[in-house]
C-alpha cells in the first residue's frame, strides 16, 4: 500500500475526530514497515532477515493492569473479579481524549485487518500504532485483507496502542501508568505505557471470547488445531509446558493454528493470521518449523545477538525468558490456507502432571470433559519459574482464564453441547510423570505420547478394553498400539501402589477445592464430572 499523509476526508482516523500534524502510514507492506523500523531505530535485522525488537520495560502481558469498561452491556454479563477488573465509563472517555491529544503530533501507522478466518464470524479491526514494528506485528498476527477487501473496509473494532503514553493513576482511574482497557460497547481497546505487542493480540482474543459465545453461540478456544488428509480435525488444549505446540505440529497433518480458534456450526476456524511462539532455547532440531519461519518479515522480541555477529542467541535470557517470534502462518510450510476445517473429531486436554497420578491417556464423558475443561489443570516443576522448587498445582479455567470475559461455566456448557451434538471424542493426556511423582518417577516418553495420540486420531482406541479409574472416573484404555500396557495404568508403574493411591486422593481433593469457586454457577451435569473422594 502507498504511504499517504491523508487529509481529514480520506483519513482512516476521521471516525475518531483525530487530526495529526504527523504522517499517517496506512497498511504499509512488511518491507516498508521494516525499513521504517530500522530508520527509527526501533530494531535491527538478524542474519536470517528477521527484525529484532525490544518491548521495553514490559516483556509480557500485565494482567493486573487490564480492564473492561463497566456499563449496561457488560454489568451483568462479564465475570468480574481479579481477571476482569471493572473500569469507569467516564474515565475511559477522558482517557481516550488524552490519548488523542497525545497522538496529534505523531507519525501514526494504521492497519486494517481481520480476526477470524471464517468470514461469517470475522471481526474487522483497525489498529493505530505509534511504533512501526508494532504495526508489522499486527500484519503478522492478524489476517491480511486483499486489496479488493480493503476498498470497502468498515472496521468493527479499534485498537489504539501508544507505548509512550502513560496514564496518571490519580486522575485516570488506573492502578499504574500502563494499561490495556477493553470497551465492548464503544468497540475499542486502549493500550498505553507498555511496548509488549502481545497486549494487542490478546486484547482482540478477549473481545472474541465475549462476542462469539455471548452473541453468536460460537465457542472460542485457547488451543492449537490441525487436520488430517481425510479432513479429520483435532484440537489441543494445554497450558505452558504441556507439549501443546510440539504435539500439534505433525508433518502428516496440516496446521490450522497454534493458539486461538472458534468452533462454529460448520467447523473450526483460526482467529489469527500468524503464530506467536516462544523461542527460548530454540534450535532447528527441536522445532524446525518455527526455526525456519524466522526469516524476513518475521519479528523476534527481546532476543540478543551472539558476540560479533547478527545471529540470534536463542539461549540468551538476559532480557527475559519470554523471548518470542511473530510470523505469518504461511511461513509454516504445512499450514492450511484458509485456516478453516470441519467439526473436530478428537479433542485432547494436555496436562503435565508432576504427581504421576493422571493416566497417560484417558477418555472423558461429557460431564468429565466439561469439568476438566473448567479446571484446566497442569503442574509446574522446578526450573519452569523462579522460586519453584517442588511441583506446584496450576489450574487455569478453560486453559486460558486470563482471557475470559464470561464465567467459565458459559464456555464449558457450550463445549459440552457441541461435544454431545457432534459426538466428539475428548481425551485427557498426561505428558508429565509416570512411576512416581517428580523427583522419583520419570517423564512420559514423547514417543509413547505421540503413539497414543496417533492411535486416538486413527481410531485404533475404539475397540480396545477400557477400565474406569477408581477416583477420577474416566475410562483408561488397557492397550494401545506401540505402547507397553503397564504404562497405560499409572498405579502399576509405582513401586508402592499404596503410595499412588495416597497421591491420587491428594490430587483429587485439590481438584475439588479448586472447583468450589465455580460450583455456584455449575450445572449438575458439570458437577457429575468431579472425582470421587
Amino acid at each position: 500500500m502507498q504511504d499517504l499523509a491523508m487529509d481529514l476526508k480520506t483519513s482512516p482516523l476521521d471516525f475518531l475526530g483525530l487530526i495529526t500534524s504527523g504522517k499517517i502510514h496506512y497498511n504499509l507492506t512488511p518491507a516498508e514497515l521494516i525499513e521504517h523500523s530500522l530508520a527509527r531505530k526501533e530494531g535491527s535485522l538478524t542474519s536470517t532477515g528477521a527484525l529484532m525488537a525490544d518491548t521495553g520495560k514490559f516483556t509480557g502481558r500485565s494482567p493486573k493492569d487490564r480492564y473492561i469498561v463497566l456499563d449496561s452491556k457488560t454489568e451483568h454479563t462479564v465475570w468480574w473479579g481479579d481477571i476482569n477488573i471493572p473500569f469507569d465509563e467516564g474515565k475511559f472517555d477522558s482517557l481516550l481524549e488524552k490519548m488523542k491529544n497525545y497522538l496529534q503530533d505523531k507519525d501514526l501507522y494504521v492497519r486494517d485487518a481481520f480476526a477470524g478466518a471464517d468470514p461469517n464470524y470475522r471481526l474487522n479491526i483497525r489498529v493505530i500504532n505509534t511504533w512501526a514494528w508494532h504495526n508489522l506485528f499486527c500484519n503478522n498476527m492478524f489476517l491480511r485483507p486483499t486489496s479488493e477487501e480493503l476498498e470497502n473496509f468498515e472496521h468493527d473494532f479499534t485498537i489504539i496502542c501508544a507505548p509512550g503514553f502513560e496514564a496518571d493513576p490519580f486522575t485516570d482511574g488506573t492502578k499504574n501508568p500502563n494499561f490495556a482497557i477493553l470497551n465492548l460497547s464503544r468497540r475499542m481497546i486502549l493500550i498505553g505505557g507498555t511496548g509488549y505487542a502481545g497486549e494487542m493480540k490478546k486484547g482482540i482474543f478477549s473481545v472474541l471470547n465475549y462476542i462469539l459465545p455471548e452473541e453468536r453461540n460460537t465457542l472460542s478456544m485457547h488451543c492449537s488445531a490441525n487436520v488430517g488428509e481425510e479432513g479429520d480435525t483435532a484440537i489441543f488444549f494445554g497450558l505452558s509446558g504441556t507439549g501443546k505446540t510440539t504435539l500439534s505440529a505433525d508433518p502428516k497433518r496440516a496446521l490450522i493454528g497454534d493458539d486461538e480458534h472458534g468452533w462454529a456450526e460448520n467447523g473450526v476456524f483460526n482467529f489469527e493470521g500468524g503464530c506467536y511462539a516462544k523461542v527460548i532455547d530454540l534450535n532447528r532440531e527441536k522445532e524446525p518449523e518455527i526455526y525456519d519461519a524466522i526469516k524476513f518479515g518475521a519479528i523476534v522480541e527481546n532476543t540478543r545477538f551472539k558476540p560479533n555477529s547478527r545471529e540470534v542467541d536463542f539461549k540468551n535470557k538476559s532480557v527475559t525468558e519470554n523471548t518470542r517470534t511473530a510470523y505469518p502462518i504461511h511461513f509454516i510450510h504445512n499450514s492450511k490456507n484458509p485456516s478453516i476445517a470441519g467439526i473436530p473429531k478428537n479433542i485432547f486436554f494436555l496436562t503435565a502432571d508432576a504427581f504421576g497420578v493422571i493416566p497417560p491417556i484417558s477418555k472423558l464423558n461429557k460431564s468429565q470433559a466439561m469439568y476438566h475443561f473448567i479446571s484446566g489443570y497442569t503442574a509446574k516443576v522446578a526450573g519452569t519459574e523462579m522460586g519453584i522448587t517442588e511441583p506446584k498445582l496450576t489450574f487455569s479455567a478453560c486453559f486460558g482464564a486470563a482471557f475470559l470475559p464470561l464465567h467459565p461455566t458459559a464456555y464449558a456448557t457450550l463445549f459440552g453441547e457441541k461435544m454431545e451434538e457432534y459426538q466428539t471424542n475428548v481425551w485427557l493426556v498426561n505428558t508429565g510423570w509416570t512411576g512416581g511423582h517428580y523427583g522419583v518417577g520419570t517423564r512420559m516418553k514423547l514417543s509413547h505420547t505421540r503413539g497414543m495420540i496417533s492411535a486416538a486420531l486413527e481410531g485404533k482406541l475404539e475397540d480396545v478394553n477400557y477400565k474406569k479409574h477408581p477416583i477420577f472416573g474416566f475410562e483408561v484404555p488397557q492397550s494401545c498400539p506401540g505402547v507397553p500396557s503397564d504404562v497405560l495404568n499409572p498405579r502399576n508403574t509405582w513401586n508402592n501402589p499404596e503410595d499412588y493411591d495416597k497421591q491420587a486422593w491428594i490430587l483429587a481433593e485439590s481438584f475439588i477445592n479448586n472447583f468450589k469457586q465455580f460450583e455456584e454457577f455449575a450445572s449438575e451435569d458439570i458437577l457429575k464430572g468431579a472425582p470421587s473422594i
